[in-house]
């Protein structure tokens, strides 16, 4: 026989019966010390298998199966979609023109008409990948709204949404909110996206990064997250000079027949062990003052670094007018392949050979790439032993050469 056995009622912040409002915080229900801790925000936590496999790495399970959206997925779309039924973003992305360009790579365009002009300047050199974090300059503190927290320590991760969306869905994760970290890659940030997109569980569920001189807009560590970002990527992928590192199975391998050099990351025994590799790479990276950014897909499985280049070029007057009167700035969603254009005219004489040449002005030369990729490698843990003693002089020498040429590129107080 069934019986009903009586338990304790438990009541959520929605829930609460207050017969009367009471303000709290600075009252402006920001993001800052004043009102976090009393926001009423859905908290999610994160299965953390710190020891579990990223998953099969074969060339089955990389290709892009849909699967049934995940609880994750409809928490942040629901979120997202209270707030633009809210009016809290500066204009309707869904009503954006979006088409697929036709060719090889199925580039994605997307017309948005004005929106540099509504898009928050950036307020940071060009020049320098670390700069120290500016309280007086707009942080993640000042916004208005966040979409979720994570439960951990009050300083941990929450996620809100951009007031200048991208694209459907379009979010911000911040891994530490009130440490006020300035946008610079970390361990314990990178490997919290990893699990983000492998919590997803969906391989169209997409995060990225961009370096300060790699056109991120915010002094302040965040991701870009897409919720999916509906990317159908054709990124073509010829597997060169793989390195594996024998106790921990990560792999790297050279992106070629695509417009912008890079490398793939993917492998490894542990989620860990592909952060560390991918982490260490960047950490590297900015510690050299060289511009980068980062696409992290197929639940987390893989990782795409590309070195960037296109703000040198233009501060240096190195790019055609014809590119720069797009104002299209080349950052990860547009080196994955979703640029947003400014002007219908861009718009409907968008081709693939404009994307290959908008695309082409953000790749280092090849001389240049393969000379900061060994010392990638070598930073992620993934050279050879015998490899690292050959020559260590003559790598450090050519190391700060290379440091120089990129100082010595660029004007002081460049900004564009």
């Amino acid at each position: 026989m069934l019986t009903i056995k009586r338990v304790a009622t438990v009541v959520s912040n929605y829930q609460e019966d207050c017969s009367e409002t009471v303000e709290v915080g600075c009252g402006r229900n920001c993001l800052g010390n004043c009102c976090l801790p009393v926001l009423k925000l859905p908290l999610y936590a994160i299965k953390k298998d710190r020891e579990g496999s990223t998953g099969d790495n074969s060339a089955n399970s990389s290709k892009e199966h849909p699967q049934p959206t995940c609880f994750l997925h409809n928490l942040l779309l629901g979120e997202w979609e209270d707030r633009m039924n809210r009016d809290l973003f500066r204009y309707d992305v869904t009503t954006c023109e979006t088409k697929v360009i036709p060719g090889e790579y199925a580039f994605i365009v997307q017309l948005n008409e004005g929106r540099h002009l509504k898009k928050r300047p950036t307020e940071f050199r060009v020049d320098q990948v670390l700069q120290p974090f500016d309280d007086n300059k707009f942080n993640f503190t000042n916004k208005k709204k966040c979409s979720l927290g994570f439960n951990e320590a009050m300083t941990s991760p929450a996620i809100t949404s951009p007031v200048s969306p991208i694209e459907y869905g379009h979010v911000l994760l911040i891994p530490r909110l009130l440490v006020r970290l300035p946008q610079r890659i970390d361990h314990e940030s990178f490997l919290l996206a990893l699990y983000l997109a492998k919590e997803a569980a969906d391989p169209f569920f997409r995060l990225g990064y961009n370096s300060l001189g790699a056109f991120a807009t915010i002094n302040h560590l965040h991701f870009q997250v897409g919720t999916p970002f509906y990317f159908r990527l054709a990124l073509i992928l010829r597997k060169l000079q793989l390195q594996e590192l024998q106790d921990r199975g990560v792999m790297v391998s050279e992106l070629m027949n695509f417009p912008v050099r890079g490398l793939v990351f993917e492998g490894g025994k542990s989620v860990r062990d592909l952060s560390n590799a991918v982490a260490s790479s960047c950490i590297f990276l900015q510690n050299n003052n060289i511009p980068f950014n980062v696409l992290i897909s197929d639940s987390g499985r893989r990782s795409f670094l590309f070195l960037q280049c296109y703000a040198e070029k233009q501060a240096l007057g190195e790019v055609s007018q014809e590119l720069l009167d797009t104002r299209v700035n080349p950052a990860i969603w547009e080196i994955s392949g979703h640029i947003v254009l400014k002007r219908k005219k861009d718009y409907e004489e968008a081709s693939e050979e404009y994307a290959w040449r908008l695309l082409a002005e953000v790749s280092l030369t090849e001389e240049r790439f393969q000379e900061v990729k060994d010392y990638v490698l070598e930073a992620s843990g993934l050279q050879e032993a015998n490899m690292k003693e050959k020559n260590i002089n003559q790598e450090e020498d050519s190391l700060e050469k290379l440091r120089a040429a990129h100082a010595s590129n660029l004007p002081q107080d460049c900004m564009v």
